[in-house]
């Protein structure tokens, strides 16, 4: 044999102790993304996150992502890179470089030569319609999250990054959290309306069953208000089921709940929604139930639900 030919059968004895490796580790594997399938031929070692909500949850299996979309950075949600305040300083520790703020950018998607792309199929951060551009840089996984717990993305998340591991894990431990605090809650008048009050409540985004924020609160016991048939027809961003878009005329009615809890809200929110007109009448501000469930609630990750447990432990737990 020539030399050529030993080199040859040398690279294809290791190719093959590598792919048999790979396999003995269920890779390649096949994904089930909101778009299409996607197949991987091993653990991706370079993720981008074209998603600012997304990315909490990789971060918080350990996943390799490099790099995220942001929003606006010193918001309300978010810290100085535009990263979410629950997971900023944990992007900052694992060097998560910030890509762009707001419009995705296929040209700086690519230069950082990612090996797995992840896109939410809706909501705000949304680069759904960059996929095709996307698809010839790296595979892409295209995730709802509009009708997913954190639970269910984190499983999703491990099983096409190879991080099951630490995807049961995170859950394990909230699972202890969360149960311990369902035996020990008092809860307030029911149902709830859970929400987000946006300004001065000219436009509400009520969490509906299929939203994470609504998965967890039931989970706990709370059982949610569920507003007028005709008013359940306000999804927006895409279709989204997380949410139903309520406003003016229709905050009174369609806030029927005896218990307004308000997520992404700080104690002046809830001043605020005492203070409104609109809903002067309504059981929740008549019985001072209005309750803020601090900042980092908007969008539900290991990090701001376990800080939510938290918020709700100081609220509705006898001392």
């Amino acid at each position: 044999m020539t030399k050529r030919g030993v080199k040859a059968a040398i690279a294809l004895f290791f190719f093959c102790i590598s792919f048999a490796a790979a396999a003995q580790n269920g890779w390649p594997r096949t994904i089930a993304g909101a778009k299409d399938s996607v197949t991987l031929s091993q653990a991706p070692t370079r993720i981008v996150s074209t998603s600012v909500t997304l990315t909490g949850s990789l971060l918080a299996i350990n996943a390799p992502v490099i790099a995220s979309g942001a929003t606006a950075p010193n918001s309300r949600l978010a810290d100085g890179q535009g990263f979410f305040r629950q997971w900023g300083e944990v992007a900052k520790q694992r060097g998560v470089k910030r890509l762009y703020i707001g419009e995705p950018n296929a040209e700086a998607i690519a230069a950082e030569a990612p090996d797995l792309i992840v896109v939410s199929a809706t909501g705000n951060d949304s680069a759904i319609k960059l996929v095709d551009q996307l698809t010839a840089i790296a595979p892409v996984l295209v995730i709802n999250y509009d009708d997913k717990s954190w639970q269910q993305l984190v499983t999703l998340l491990g099983e096409a990054t190879g991080h099951e591991s630490d995807a049961a894990a995170r859950i394990s431990a909230f699972d202890a959290q969360e149960k311990a605090l369902k035996s020990a809650l008092t809860l307030p008048p029911q149902p709830v309306s859970a929400m987000v009050w946006n300004g001065d409540g000219r436009a509400v985004n009520l969490w509906t069953e299929a939203s994470a924020q609504g998965k967890l609160l039931q989970q706990l016991g709370f059982t949610l208000a569920t507003p007028p048939a005709d008013m359940q027809h306000g999804h927006s961003m895409g279709q989204r089921k997380d949410i139903i878009q309520l406003s003016g005329e229709n905050l009174a009615a369609g806030l029927n709940g005896h218990t307004y809890l308000l997520f992404a809200a700080e104690p002046q929110t809830a001043e605020q929604v005492m203070k409104n007109p609109f809903l002067a009448q309504t059981p929740a501000v008549r019985a001072s139930a209005v309750y803020a469930l601090g900042l980092d609630t908007f969008r539900l990750d290991f990090y701001s639900a376990s800080n939510l447990l938290t918020r709700l432990e100081t609220l509705f737990v006898k001392s």
